[in-house]
């Protein structure tokens, strides 16, 4: 059993929050994840509007009756409609990204639901702090998505955060085993968010190509596009991605290469299996996952190996 500020804010039985996973959210998955004892989540970005996302948050109801979270990314153009999709279905959690949430944070509150906040440096999470939220994700270079413009690791940018917060820090990118997941409480985090590992899980609808070229990679085969836009994002290595690497460094314009990261770009990749022509967005520890088990089975293996490691540390320290 794991106590941290995050078990007792969330109801979780493990400081494990699930990615936001565009496309590959789905209840199916997000329930599994909270049933294992973690909190699973559904992304709004994968929904038309507010019906749409209302009626999966009622199917969440019937698949799992553990805490369970909503994905709001701040920036996209429903988002007036996704967070009033959360206010007349009130959901435990509600994670937010992209742009500053304070438009949106006490509406939320006044529901019960604990609003999370994810930013890829320690000044947007001391904004976040200042806003009110209960908690930030703090994103380090490492991870399958975005992870800003500072390129900080996690095992620097972690501590860095406890050091200067109140709230909770959650500390997400590179963590994929009981390793990571112990490294990060110990770096002082009260949880973690892992994404790519949950896509590599039976339980996630992402395509069976897309699957097992996560499962080739190594620990070189991501790369970041999207720099020159400021809009970083880590992906698996494919003639698509060393495209745009390649028209952003002759200096392609912002509507280029906008056009090259479509949603349609990640769709065709994961749910369609284009992993050529298609967006795959993975975290550095691909190299660190090879196989794809239920989520159950890698809640408990992180779990168990969380122990694991503590018995050697004990041992390294004579105890």
């Amino acid at each position: 059993m794991f106590k941290t500020r995050l078990t007792d804010m969330l109801g979780i039985q493990y400081p494990i929050i699930q990615g936001g996973l565009h496309w590959l959210a789905t209840p199916e998955l997000a329930s599994a994840v909270s049933n294992a004892g973690a909190l699973g989540l559904i992304t709004a970005a994968n929904y038309k509007g507010k019906d749409d996302l209302k009626a999966d948050i009622r199917r969440m109801r019937e698949l799992t009756d553990k805490p369970f979270g909503v994905n709001v990314s701040i920036g996209r153009k429903q988002v007036a409609e996704y967070v009033e999709a959360v206010l007349e279905e009130p959901v435990p959690v509600v994670t937010t990204s992209g742009r500053n949430p304070e438009g949106y944070v006490k509406r939320m509150q006044e529901k019960g639901t604990k609003v999370i906040h994810v930013v890829p440096s320690v000044r947007f999470a001391e904004k976040a702090q200042e806003v009110g939220c209960d908690a930030v994700v703090l994103v380090g270079f490492e991870c399958g998505g975005h992870p800003g413009m500072d390129d900080v690791t996690t095992f620097v940018l972690i501590p860095r955060a406890v050091d200067v917060l109140k709230i909770p820090v959650i500390a997400a990118g590179g963590i994929a085993d009981a390793r990571g997941f112990v490294a990060a409480l110990a770096l002082g985090a009260e949880g973690v968010q892992i994404g790519t590992r949950f896509v590599l899980t039976q339980e996630c609808v992402g395509h069976p190509a897309y699957k097992q070229a996560l499962l080739k990679g190594g620990e070189t085969d991501t790369l970041i596009i999207e720099r020159s836009i400021r809009s970083t994002g880590r992906v698996l290595r494919n003639p698509h991605a060393e495209n745009i690497v390649k028209r952003e460094r002759e200096g392609a314009p912002t509507e280029e290469i906008v056009s090259m990261v479509s949603g349609e770009r990640s769709w065709a990749a994961t749910r369609e299996g284009d992993v050529e022509g298609g967006l795959m967005y993975a975290s550095q520890a691909i190299c660190l996952m090879n196989d794809i088990p239920t989520v159950k089975e890698l809640v408990e293996r992180i779990i168990g190996g969380a122990a694991e490691v503590h018995v050697r540390l004990d041992g390294l320290m004579g105890k």
